[in-house]
């Protein structure tokens, strides 16, 4: 094995099915529930998808002129590095290799695997997908498209037939609610939608094998996020459209964990029983694509740190044959069975988002660190209405942190807590480091 020999193989249309295939997983089949019982409405929860949306697509931009400045592997890891100092940036990739990117590989399995039965186990699902990816990058990248073409086909498929074989004027029971609107139950919601936006910044964390990443990167992630948010806009317009506000508050959530999902509800409105085998299929279809493109792209992080030598040596070596980091594919995929074994969903997802926010946030500030620490310098794409855009995304996000603090304490709490061991850490590394050079 040699160390550090990345190839640059993935194109536009990889660089694409990996921003958006990494974000339509199980949050638009489910999280739709849980947002209506917060906020009773259909109006409200809507908007609560496009404040969302919005706050990805403000991310986006940011991370463009990020990962267009910085063409390499490492993702948020790489630009806090760079912009706050080594010790910020450990930080970063330390949560991301025990939280963020394990988590939401668990949170995929585990729902991929109830989508199945539970036939096939969740570690088990992860194990296989991380042999897929440690074949070649080119294997992993076409499963990714793959999986990700048939996503897109499913969703505005199913939206489409819901729309044209659901009859709204049997929905008997009035779109409205007597909740009584609060900031706190809007922002929690907000989360939830955030969990089925999460991963749109993926392509950053494998940009030193994107082809022509100046250009790519930046168009992957705005062309991605559009989709997705027209995708998800238009489902969600259609349960809506084809269920009752009470059907929809009593679906697949943390309240009525064995109830079929919204998504379900809305298909065996014209399916009728069938629709929930045909709705399997794309909730496995959707989960496993989901997974993949996370596995594909998250073992970079702990690659790069290690390049860097602030982790293990040994998970800096890639593959002389596929030029894959093989031994971070699967130590990583390793943490994630642990956690699909011993997690719920709910919970990986609260803990995931959460964690994520904090550091999206700050990555978010990098940009405006970097136009000052250098103003003459020229990134490939710069962030339109700078510095507003930046500067509303670290706002938004800061705001949906702290919300999440004081309306999830415990699950916060336990983030900010695992974000904490990382300080230790840090110096062991550090040590290390200096004891291994020559």
């Amino acid at each position: 094995m040699n160390l550090h020999c990345l190839k640059r193989s993935l194109g536009l249309r990889d660089s694409l099915a990996i921003v958006s295939g990494s974000m339509i997983g199980t949050g638009i089949f489910l999280k739709t529930a849980t947002m209506t019982q917060l906020l009773g409405t259909a109006n409200w929860v809507i908007f609560a998808w496009f404040v969302a949306g919005v706050l990805s697509l403000l991310g986006a931009l940011t991370y463009a002129e990020l990962g267009a400045l910085f063409p390499d592997s490492g993702g948020g890891y790489l630009y806090i590095k760079n912009a706050y100092g080594r010790m910020a940036g450990f930080m970063a990739g330390w949560v991301s290799f025990w939280i963020l990117f394990p988590g939401s590989i668990a949170a995929y399995a585990v729902a991929a695997s109830t989508f199945m039965g539970g036939i096939v186990p969740a570690p088990i699902l992860i194990l296989f997908f991380a042999g897929i990816n440690a074949l070649a990058l080119t294997v992993g990248g076409a499963v990714q498209s793959l999986l990700t073409g048939l996503k897109i086909l499913s969703i505005a498929g199913l939206a489409l037939a819901i729309f044209i074989f659901t009859d709204p004027t049997a929905v008997s029971v009035p779109q409205i609610s007597t909740h009584t609107f609060t900031f706190g139950a809007f922002g929690m919601a907000t989360l939830s939608a955030l969990w089925a936006y999460d991963g749109w910044e993926a392509i950053a964390r494998i940009a030193g094998e994107v082809q022509k990443p100046q250009r790519n990167i930046p168009l992957s992630l705005l062309f991605g996020i559009t989709l997705v948010f027209g995708l998800y806009t238009i489902l969600n317009l259609a349960y809506f459209w084809a269920l009752p506000i009470s059907e929809i508050v009593t679906a697949n959530s943390g309240l009525y964990p064995d109830a079929a999902p919204v998504a379900t509800k809305a298909a065996a409105s014209f399916l009728g029983a069938g629709g929930a085998k045909f709705l399997s299929l794309i909730f496995v279809i959707s989960s496993v694509g989901a997974m993949n493109g996370c596995i594909m792209t998250s073992a970079r992080v702990p690659f790069a740190m290690a390049r860097d030598g602030l982790f293990f040596r040994a998970i800096a070596k890639v593959s002389p044959r596929t030029h894959v980091p093989v031994r971070a594919v699967w130590t990583q995929a390793l943490v994630a069975s642990l956690l699909a074994a011993t997690g719920t969903f709910d919970q990986l997802t609260n803990y995931v988002v959460f964690a994520a926010w904090i550091f999206y946030a700050i990555t978010g500030y990098a940009v405006i660190i970097f136009r000052k620490r250098n103003p003459l310098a020229q990134s490939a794409f710069q962030v339109p209405g700078y510095p507003v855009v930046p500067l509303l995304f670290v706002g938004l996000a800061s705001i949906l942190v702290i919300t999440t603090l004081i309306e999830a304490p415990r699950d916060s709490l336990i983030g900010l807590g695992l974000i904490l061991t990382g300080w230790p850490a840090y110096f062991f590394f550090r040590k290390q480091d200096a004891v291994q050079a020559p």
